[in-house]
């Protein structure tokens, strides 16, 4: 009898181990495809950085622009002839910097998406719909259009107008998830009301301000990478890099927070600070790109998501996999509307949008199937 019971516990141990190893088996094939897919996104980030550097009015060939650039990275800058010191600055103060705005630009748009999601706990949420950077807008538009400025002068003060106004929705969304019963769904409708209220305050101070103001307005507001310089790549590197390293920090506390708001309590996390804190680092990610880009739509939107139904929704994981899609689908944005009608250049918001409407439209068709 006691032999038998014996048996029945090392079958049951044996079984026990069988299913342990299936799930590892799972596990690490999971593990592969993030990391498969993180390396692929930014592969092609590489790839599409090396092609755009080679486009242009200016013809450089591909091998010679990575000449140029190499040469310049090593301080030798030509003095004397005139098409090498053409090259270096099209190489170097033209192209590199549209590069580099790209992919922080595309980097921290996907970051506020996929943060935004989690802590709202819906797929539609990102800086764009909520209504964060069309605040972001509005401070930027006070700035350029009619010289109102908080922080005095220069790159880092409309920053700061950007970012002030942005809280405005952070403050009404948050605001709104205090409120006992409300949903994501109607966190998410605050912030799109808030959207249009700036929206159309942008619209009126367009129709006050000069022809040569509202062109420059106009290139702004459709997003755009135009006009990029190392100064804003500087700035944007600031905020974009230091917000997506805290948020990969709260990585762990994100994921409690997506459970609801009573389990995160249960495990000892602070919602709604939690929340405040986030929604703040991504207004500030958000405002620092804004600025200077423009209003880039549907990143941050489209990325999360796409990485999401591929490597699932750890934010440890989600959050780098979306910065480096994010990247790569702006930059291959830019190029293609760099390409499509040339030598005139379709502003990189056109190009997103078009992407971006079919993709919010299916998630609007696929919210009623299922539940976030």
């Amino acid at each position: 009898m006691a032999s038998k019971v014996v048996v029945e516990a090392v079958d049951a141990w044996v079984e026990e181990d069988v299913e342990y190893g299936e799930e590892m088996v799972v596990y690490r094939h999971l593990a592969l495809r993030r990391v498969f897919f993180i390396a692929f996104c930014i592969v092609v980030a590489f790839v599409v950085s090396g092609i755009a550097l080679t486009i242009g009015d200016y013809p450089i060939g591909f091998v010679h622009s990575y000449e140029v650039l190499w040469d310049h990275i090593l301080g030798n800058v030509p003095e004397g002839d005139l098409q090498a010191v053409n090259e270096d600055f099209i190489i170097w103060k033209v192209r590199t910097p549209r590069i580099f705005t790209g992919i922080l630009a595309g980097f921290g748009l996907a970051v506020c998406g996929a943060v935004m999601q989690s802590i709202l706990k819906n797929p539609l949420a990102d800086s764009y719909t909520t209504g964060v950077s069309s605040g972001a807008s509005f401070g930027a538009t006070l700035a350029i259009a009619l010289g109102i400025s908080i922080g005095g002068a220069g790159g880092y003060a409309l920053v700061a107008n950007a970012f002030v106004f942005s809280l405005i929705p952070v403050l009404v969304i948050v605001t709104v998830a205090k409120m006992r019963g409300a949903s994501p769904t109607t966190m998410i409708m605050a912030g799109i009301a808030v959207m249009y209220i700036f929206n159309a305050t942008t619209t009126l101070i367009k129709l006050s301000v000069s022809d040569a103001t509202l062109s420059q307005l106009f290139d702004w507001s459709v997003g755009s990478l135009d006009n990029s310089s190392w100064r804003q790549v500087e700035i944007m590197a600031t905020f974009v890099v230091s917000g997506y390293v805290l948020m990969q920090l709260l990585g762990r506390r994100l994921n409690v927070l997506s459970t609801g708001d009573e389990s995160a309590k249960a495990m000892g996390v602070d919602s709604n600070s939690l929340r405040t804190i986030t929604m703040l680092v991504v207004s500030l990610i958000a405002a620092s790109i804004v600025s200077f880009t423009g209003l880039i739509g549907f990143v941050g939107l489209v990325c999360p998501h796409i990485a999401r139904l591929i490597i699932g929704s750890d934010n440890r994981y989600l959050i780098p996999a979306s910065a480096a899609f994010g990247a790569a689908l702006l930059l291959g944005s830019d190029l293609v509307g760099r390409v499509v009608i040339a030598p005139d250049i379709i502003p990189v918001g056109v190009i997103t949008s078009f992407i971006g409407g079919p993709m919010f439209l299916w998630l609007i068709i696929r919210q009623k199937k299922e539940v976030w």
